[in-house]
């Protein structure tokens, strides 16, 4: 029976929790924002972290402190809310949380976009950019020529009135990437710092693609010799970009110093998409070495294959040309360097390259230990729902183009005398049509098949009449996604339906519902007037039926099969290296199962490698799961530290948005914000050294009253308490879990609305769901839950504390060692505390809400 209880009454401490407005004061510096600025139309314009007045930000630059004032420059478009003509934004603060923007410090343009980098104060004058009694600040910043080379290199400019205005330096580029070997094109992001033991100027640089760090030297900020570089090593699921290092004491003993290098990936995060990674080590001022050697044994068990055969065994089946007729070894033709895999062969369905599809599926074998480990790699394309395996529907077949254009009317040139076989002249890459030959408005039909470019051709292509007998009407279309290069369905002279390609080489099925249409006389078209990119349509296999195609799946996984159900999946993450996957299988154990590699996909990365399938006793850990991370959520990139901070702490901050999405949040006149600024300290436990992160106090300060409740008791549902957090308060909450599977609290709760954060007891995780946090709709990958690793306290408790704001929730678990920072959109008004428990009893022993 579900019943929920309270035990003890809430109690008010020092006053009844005032709401803090939606409008707030106007700031009191001209230009700050962050600090409270706020107006009716910017529902979530933050209170107390950093937003620019309007348009574009993302990576924070430059962090830098000069006589009392924090400077933040910033990736800034001045010219609109959307990534574009990169410039640095900056802004000043002398307790970071009061910021006042300045004008933009260094503005870009067509010929040089003013990428991330840092900024150092030259107190020893080494560049002879300063003046006497008034050393310079010195910008190093990635220099993008956008519309020559398109290349990256590092530049220099410098200021001598406090960042106010700036100097480009007449020598740049003062770093190319060419000497060494490196590619120009990914060559970006330094960092820069004094190395007090050798008296010179060291720079951390990200080549992205290659995911290594590349570390320079410099005497005088201008002339930069190559040391050394790092990696890959750590998370390399995406590229890696804003590289930082700095040197720390190991639990504030100055004896004791590691180094720590932080690195931030995108995508591939913990958290998927963007995120921020760190390695501990030791640099010797040429070289950073980690202290973890990236070796790792995952637990033993039952081998269910290890592909060491020349075929795939007995039992093992297999469909379609992609798999072949056994495991490959290592890498095939044409394809990037597989790794990952252990001994010499895997599951490897590149052969061919990525056009052949197919699937292979193993014998049964029964689930006898909790855990499935398995590696995994190739395409992150996953199993949607209500996808198929490209058949057509049963119907009539209204046309397939095997015959020529029988009884079509075509004008222009775009579709040519006849239907095409396969691609075009001059066309690479068409697939998934059925038959021989499919409509296709590519070509142009001169004597050069490339020159003018093919998509310059226009034209249509009309059927002959037929008569709606059916409910649905179906067909392969590919190609540009312009309302211009599409199939219609024409009704008295009319287009009633559309369907257009989505940028795309593979025809995938379309489907319209024509049952309002039944009896009517209807003609196909095609048509093709656009002549820029993808400036084409391909059509083919029109057919009438009872029920609409199913869309191909371009799925390239390895399913767990149990009675004909895929009951678990895993892809790739775009990448050729391999990497553990452990399925809980606990609730299965005694089943009898079989694994389904699947390859349904033709475009990049359409195939699925798959290596060492194990049944164990505990699970393995991804790599992911073995880096170390900054933060577990999904808005926390591009994090970097402060220079000169005066006391010699270290202090951080990060832009709070995610690059699947950032483009969209749903803010208005800007869009981009950062995270609170943190402190960053090193502490030992169980032999390992491990970042400590807490929140900079200047930057968090808190108002009385505070509102508190104590001992409130849950039994499996949940309870609105009377306290309310107004739209940006610092929540202090102590959690009992109990017998409970996932307990927690709901925060910026209101109606059918509420951000959760609590603690999930089946697997020991600190949980943020923000699925039903507000506007989650405007992207598929917003609405997420967040998951990070998480033991309960000696009394069996989970003391976090959550800093929210009016668009954003900052969780802080562990004293600072696990850390979880989301971007959330809730509606007006919601600003209730729902305490919730599921699947048994949960206990909040302690719950404090204090206004920011």
């Amino acid at each position: 029976m579900r019943t929920t209880r309270v035990t003890a009454a809430l109690v008010a401490v020092a006053a009844v929790l005032v709401t803090a407005p939606a409008t707030a004061r106007p700031p009191t510096t001209p230009g700050a924002t962050g600090s409270g600025a706020s107006t009716d139309h910017e529902l979530f314009r933050p209170a107390y972290h950093f937003s620019p007045r309007e348009n574009w930000l993302n990576d924070p630059n430059g962090l830098v402190h000069k006589d009392g004032e924090y400077h933040l420059f910033f990736q800034y478009n001045p010219e609109g809310d959307r990534w574009g003509n990169m410039s640095w934004g900056h802004a000043v603060s002398r307790d970071l949380t009061s910021w006042q923007e300045l004008p933009v410090a260094l503005e870009g343009s067509p010929q040089e976009r003013i990428f991330s980098g840092g900024v150092v104060v030259d107190h020893a004058n080494t560049s002879g950019f300063g003046e006497p009694g008034n050393p310079a600040m010195v910008a190093v910043y990635t220099s993008w020529y956008e519309d020559s080379t398109r290349h990256q290199a590092q530049s220099l400019a410098y200021s001598l009135d406090d960042g106010r205005t700036w100097t480009r330096y007449a020598g740049n580029p003062v770093l190319r990437a060419e000497p060494d070997g490196f590619d120009p094109y990914e060559f970006r992001d330094p960092k820069v710092f004094w190395y007090e033991p050798e008296q010179k100027w060291v720079m951390s640089l990200a080549l992205s693609s290659a995911r290594r760090i590349a570390f320079y030297e410099s005497r005088d900020l201008k002339d930069w010799e190559l040391m050394s570089t790092f990696g890959p090593a750590g998370a390399t699921g995406g590229v890696w970009e804003v590289p930082d290092l700095f040197e720390l004491p190991v639990d504030g003993d100055p004896t004791r110093t590691r180094w720590v290098l932080v690195v931030n990936l995108n995508p591939g995060s913990i958290a998927g998409g963007s995120g921020a990674q760190y390695f501990v080590g030791d640099f010797d001022g040429t070289t950073f070495t980690s202290d973890d050697d990236g070796s790792y044994e995952p637990p033993p068990g039952r081998v269910v294959a290890d592909f060491e055969d020349a075929t795939y065994g007995a039992g093992w089946t297999t469909t379609g040309t992609a798999f072949g007729d056994g495991p490959a070894a290592g890498t095939l033709p044409g394809q990037q360097k597989v790794s990952g895999f252990r001994g010499d062969g895997l599951v490897n369905s590149f052969l061919g390259g990525d056009a052949p599809t197919g699937t292979l599926t193993s014998p049964p074998f029964v689930l006898d230990r909790d855990w499935v480990n398995l590696l995994v790699g190739g395409g992150a394309h996953s199993r949607l729902p209500g996808t198929g395996d490209g058949t057509p529907p049963a119907g009539t077949v209204l046309a397939d183009f095997e015959g020529g254009w029988d009884g079509w009317t075509v004008t222009g040139t775009a579709f040519g005398p006849e239907p095409v076989a396969g691609d075009a002249r001059c066309q690479v890459g068409v697939t998934g049509y059925l038959g021989e030959r499919l409509a296709n408005s590519y070509d142009h039909y001169l004597a050069d098949p490339c020159s003018p470019p093919p998509d310059s051709a226009t034209g249509t292509a009309t059927s002959p009449p037929f008569t709606v007998t059916d409910d649905h009407i179906s067909l392969l279309v590919g190609g540009g996604p312009h309302a211009g290069t599409a199939v219609q369905l024409l009704v008295d002279g009319q287009p009633v339906r559309s369907a257009s390609g989505r940028e795309s080489g593979v025809l995938d099925w379309d489907s319209w519902d024509v049952s309002d249409l039944r009896g009517r006389e209807a003609r196909l078209r095609l048509v093709d007037t656009v002549s820029g990119g993808w400036g084409h349509v391909l059509v083919d296999h029109v057919v009438m039926g009872p029920e609409p195609a199913s869309p191909r799946s371009r799925e390239t996984a390895v399913h767990l099969v149990v009675d004909g159900e895929v009951v678990r999946s895993a892809t790739g993450q775009d990448s050729e290296t391999l990497d553990w996957v452990a399925w809980d299988v606990r609730d299965l154990r005694g089943r009898t199962a079989r694994l389904e590699v699947v390859d349904r996909s033709s475009e990049g990365w359409g195939h699925v490698n798959v290596d060492h399938v194990v049944l164990a006793d505990a699970p393995a850990r991804s790599a992911l799961e073995r880096a170390r991370w900054l933060d577990h959520g999904r808005d926390y990139y591009a994090a970097v530290s402060w220079e000169d901070q005066p006391d010699g702490a270290r202090w951080t901050i990060a832009w709070m948005s995610n690059w699947q999405y950032a483009q969209d949040v749903p803010t208005s006149p800007w869009r981009g914000q950062m995270t609170v600024p943190r402190e960053l300290t090193l502490t030992e436990i169980d032999g390992e050294v491990v970042l400590r992160q807490v929140p900079v106090a200047s930057a968090v300060r808190t108002e009385a009253p505070s509102s508190r409740a104590l001992d409130v008791e849950v039994d499996d549902g949940r309870r609105t308490l009377p306290v309310r957090t107004g739209d940006s308060a610092r929540v202090d909450l102590v959690l009992h879990p109990d017998d409970s599977d996932r307990s927690g609290v709901e925060l910026r709760a209101g109606k059918g609305v509420g951000t959760f954060v609590g603690y999930d007891s089946r697997t020991d995780e600190l949980v943020v769901d923000r699925r039903r946090s507000g506007l989650v709709g405007f992207h598929p990958a917003f609405a997420s839950e967040e998951r990070a690793r998480l033991p309960l306290g000696p009394d069996g408790s989970v003391r976090l504390t959550v800093y929210l704001d009016r668009s954003s929730v900052e969780v802080v678990a562990d004293d600072g060692l696990v850390l979880v920072t989301d971007l959330v959109f809730p509606p007006a008004g919601s600003d209730r505390v729902r305490v919730v428990a599921e699947g048994g009893t949960a206990r909040v022993t302690g719950l404090r809400v204090t206004p920011m």
